[in-house]
C-alpha cells in the first residue's frame, strides 16, 4: 500500500502419498530455540472449509498438503526484539528511507505522474481513527492516511512513540525489512502453509484458531467490534493494537494468529495457485508458494501473501480472523497493522551447530 496510497469447500478427489517420511517430532537432544515452540509436521486441509460461511474465492479451492515440523515464535516480534536487531546492526527500515521515484516508477503503469516531493518523504501508512463517516467500504483511502515520519520508532508519525510498548507486536515493517530482521536473527518467515498448519494446531479442520464457534472471537482474538471503521464498542478489552499475549493461546501455545496484527509468509500472493495445487490431484508436500505473482486487482505490483487479519477486521469488512484469510501486500509497503513471526527448522538448527 505504500505505493498504492501515494499514488494512487473442500475439494475432494484421491491423492497419493507422499514419497518421503513426514518430520512430525524433533530430536530428543534438540535445543528449542528460546521464545518458540514446536509446530508437529502434519498433512491438512489448506485454504478454505466448505462450511465456512465468509470464505473468498481467492482461499479455494481447497487443497491436501503435507508440512514437516518446525518451531515457530509464540508470538509476533516485539518492539524490544525489533530494537536488539536496530542496536546491532544499525538497520533502517523502508519507512525510514526517502522513497526513490526512478526505482518506484518501473513498478507503475507508463506515464503514471510523479507525485509532489512531499509524499516521497519517508513515512508509513496509519488508520486514522478519528473518522466520523464514510461513503461505503470500497475505497480504503478513506481511514488510511499517509503519515510524514511514521516507522517503527513512531507509529503514528512524529511525536509519538513506543515507550512503555516493548511487548507490542513491532509495526510499520516491510517484508523486506522482516527479512533483514530474519537474516540477522538466522531465522526465516513461515511459508504460507507452515503458517496454517501453526495456526491451526491440534485442530486439523477448524476455521478459528479456537475451532468452529464463531461466538468466542471477542475472548480469543484483538478485532474490531461494532461499526467498522467509525466506532470501535471495544468488548474485546481493546480499540487499536493490543500487547501479546492478551488473549489465550491456540493448541500449540502460539498466541496471536488471529487479529492484532497482519503477519509476513514467503509466498508469492497468486490468485491461481490454490487451483494449480488442487488440480494437480496429489498431496503436495511442503509447498514454498506460486512461482511467480499475480493479483489481477493489482496487476502492476508483485505481492506477498500476509495472513492472520489484525485489529481492524471485522465480520462486515474482512472477517480475516479466519485462518484460511489471506490477502496480498507489496514488499515495500509497510501500515500499522502489519508485523511478523518467524520459524526455524531443523536443517537451520543443524547448520548453526557446525
Amino acid at each position: 500500500m505504500r505505493i498504492s496510497f501515494i499514488l494512487i469447500s473442500f475439494i475432494f478427489f484421491s491423492c497419493k502419498k507422499s514419497d518421503t517420511e513426514l518430520i512430525v517430532t524433533y530430536p530428543k537432544n534438540t535445543t528449542i530455540p528460546k521464545g518458540m515452540v514446536w509446530v508437529p509436521g502434519n498433512s491438512f486441509t489448506m485454504g478454505a472449509s466448505e462450511n465456512d460461511s465468509y470464505a473468498l474465492p481467492h482461499e479455494k479451492p481447497a487443497h491436501p498438503v503435507e508440512v514437516d515440523g518446525f518451531f515457530i515464535d509464540e508470538t509476533e516480534v516485539t518492539n524490544a526484539q525489533f530494537k536488539k536487531f536496530v542496536e546491532a546492526t544499525g538497520y533502517k527500515t523502508t519507512a525510514e528511507r526517502a522513497i526513490n521515484w526512478e526505482e518506484m516508477k518501473k513498478m507503475l503503469p507508463e506515464g503514471t505522474p510523479k507525485p509532489a516531493d512531499s509524499l516521497l518523504a519517508p513515512g508509513s501508512l496509519v488508520f486514522f481513527k478519528d473518522i466520523k463517516e464514510i461513503n461505503g467500504l470500497d475505497n480504503w483511502q478513506q481511514w488510511w492516511k499517509w503519515v510524514l515520519g511514521a516507522n517503527w520508532k513512531q507509529p503514528n508519525g512524529p511525536n509519538s512513540t513506543i515507550i512503555g510498548m516493548d511487548n507490542y507486536p513491532v509495526v510499520h515493517i516491510t517484508y523486506n525489512d522482516a527479512l533483514a530482521y530474519c537474516k540477522w536473527a538466522n531465522r526465516k518467515l513461515p511459508t504460507e502453509a507452515q503458517w496454517e498448519l501453526a495456526a491451526k494446531g491440534s485442530l486439523k479442520e477448524s476455521i478459528y484458531t479456537w475451532g468452529n464457534d464463531y461466538s468466542k472471537l471477542d475472548k480469543s482474538a484483538n478485532t474490531w467490534q461494532g461499526s467498522f471503521p467509525i466506532k470501535n464498542n471495544q468488548i474485546d478489552g481493546y480499540n487499536l493494537m493490543s500487547p501479546v499475549k492478551s488473549y489465550y493461546s491456540n493448541s500449540l501455545g502460539i498466541f496471536d494468529m488471529a487479529g492484532n496484527v497482519w503477519e509476513y509468509t514467503l509466498d508469492w500472493y497468486n490468485t491461481d495457485y490454490y487451483s494449480e495445487l488442487a488440480n494437480s490431484n496429489k498431496v503436495t508436500k511442503n509447498p514454498k508458494g506460486a512461482a511467480v505473482p499475480n493479483n489481477p486487482n493489482n496487476p502492476n505490483q508483485k505481492e506477498r501473501v500476509i495472513k492472520g487479519g489484525s485489529f481492524l477486521c471485522n465480520a462486515n469488512y474482512c472477517s480475516s480472523y479466519r485462518i484460511s484469510a489471506r490477502m496480498g501486500m507489496t514488499e515495500d509497503s509497510s501500515s500499522d497493522h502489519i508485523g511478523f513471526r518467524t520459524i526455524v527448522t531443523l536443517d537451520m538448527l543443524k547448520k548453526t551447530e557446525k
